[in-house]
């Protein structure tokens, strides 16, 4: 017998939309938003706490940013590889209600086996940041630098898989139609980071000044923090509760298991194909110097966090997109994959102009205007220009990858991410930075080449897929 809490679970399938005319895609409109608006608060509000670490280590000096940036090149690749399985826990779900909106086992399967294989994954990718020094070492990076950016990494080797297990969670919560309980957990996490580093970099409150160590245990204590937050949050919500995850946790469910690494793997190759160009970057603007690094760390920071917005519409995207193919309609998969672009583009696009007419007066935000950063403040602004130019190809590629994550379609994103970024974008890259000697300019042109390659051939990829539907 159907109850009311079973009713209450068919939320997230009742938003979905029948029909072929400009109504129906204005419901869908309607419901995107609706999903998306929250995910992306979320993410703006991850960029509020990276965007604080940032600002305070820039006031310790560009050194320690530039260590800082150097450290999460190492932090962010163990992070993707991680953070897989967990992605692949919301199309999956997503599936199974589309099928079968009441689905209470089969969906707290999912949720219990992505805590296992993020868990599993952090023992690796714990000791792997452990040899931070060594590895930038290798890449040619300054040994100062080197150094500082080891002790950064050193308090992230245990919050690593706090942050992955709140990955899982909020990937549960987004399936299920509920986004505002990652966007409370990350709302508040937001001040207490901001004490965490007050506290810890410059030494207050009666604790030494640890400084760029003092980061990177901020960071790491606020990962623990938001973690147990979105535990609170989920029992405190009936419809997340009801599905009671953390019942029979020791149970395993093999094929879900399975299916999480089969699906998840290949989507963290893909964030780490395009995330890695841009650390990469990252590393070959350490060989021009430590003004060339703070510019660049900088200017990424910027589109980052517009990118934000269409990040949490692409999210969005997964979960309308897998209701629609897990319900078998084909026409919803393609009016929610449509949607979500257009969507995406119009927000970028207002982004990109904003670049470009206001480059300094961005840069001035993270730099004091003083005769010291003259030369960096010029970089930063030459860089935002170039930004302002991808931001609708940073939409359209994030949005498609996406889009084809709702159809659990994986392998060939993962290797038309990679061929985009790394046969097309790197190479441009290297030959203008090198070869025609641009340097800094030359590595963000070769950035942009490469989302522009990624933005047709993931829109293509989804195109067709949705048309066989």
């Amino acid at each position: 017998m159907t109850d009311v809490a079973e009713l209450e679970l068919t939320g997230v399938a009742a938003d979905r939309v029948v029909g072929h005319d400009l109504s129906a895609w204005l419901k869908e409109a309607r419901a995107l938003w609706k999903l998306a608006l929250p995910l992306a608060a979320t993410q703006l509000a991850q960029m509020a706490v990276m965007t604080t670490d940032i600002v305070m280590l820039g006031r310790l000096g560009k050194s320690a940013l530039a260590a800082a940036a150097l450290g999460n090149t190492v932090f962010f690749f163990t992070w993707l590889v991680g953070t897989g399985p967990a992605a692949a826990v919301s199309p999956m779900i997503a599936h199974v209600l589309g099928e079968n909106p009441n689905d209470r086992a089969r969906v707290r399967a999912i949720t219990r086996m992505g805590f296992w294989a993020v868990l599993m994954l952090s023992v690796p990718l714990g000791v792997l940041l452990l040899l931070t020094k060594p590895i930038l070492l290798s890449l040619g990076q300054n040994e100062a630098l080197a150094v500082s950016a080891s002790y950064f990494v050193l308090p992230l080797t245990l919050g690593l898989a706090f942050n992955l297990c709140f990955q899982v969670l909020r990937n549960y919560s987004t399936a299920l139609g509920k986004p505002r309980a990652s966007l409370i957990v990350m709302s508040i996490t937001i001040g207490f980071n901001a004490l965490a580093d007050y506290t810890l970099i410059f030494g207050h409150f009666g604790f030494p000044k640890l400084g760029v160590f003092g980061s990177g245990l901020a960071t790491a204590t606020s990962f623990f923090f938001s973690s147990t937050m979105m535990i609170v949050v989920v029992f405190a919500t009936p419809k997340l509760r009801q599905y009671r995850i953390f019942r029979r946790f020791n149970r395993p469910d093999w094929t879900k298991f399975a299916e999480l690494f089969r699906l998840g793997m290949p989507i963290g190759l893909t964030m780490i194909f395009e995330a890695m160009l841009f650390n990469s970057s990252m590393l070959i603007m350490g060989t021009f110097g430590t003004e060339f690094v703070a510019a660049h760390q900088i200017s990424l920071n910027v589109p980052s966090i517009t990118f934000m917005v269409p990040l949490g519409i692409a999210m969005a995207a997964t979960v309308r997109v897998g209701l629609a193919a897990g319900a078998k309609d084909g026409e919803g998969v393609r009016r929610a994959g449509y949607t979500a672009m257009a969507m995406a583009v119009v927000f970028m696009a207002l982004c990109g102009a904003v670049m470009a007419l206001y480059p300094r007066q961005i840069a001035l935000l993270y730099f004091a205007d003083t005769a010291d950063n003259t030369r960096v403040l010029a970089l930063t602004v030459t860089f935002l220009y170039v930004a302002a130019a991808f931001q609708v190809f940073d939409a359209l590629q994030v949005v498609g990858a996406l889009s084809l994550r709702g159809l659990k379609d994986a392998r060939t994103p993962m290797w038309l991410a990679g061929a985009s970024y790394w046969l097309a974008g790197f190479p441009v890259c290297l030959l203008l930075a090198f070869g025609l000697h641009m340097k800094g300019l030359g590595i963000w042109i070769g950035l942009a080449f490469g989302l522009a390659v990624a933005a047709a051939s993931m829109c293509w990829r989804f195109w067709y897929l949705s048309r066989e539907r």
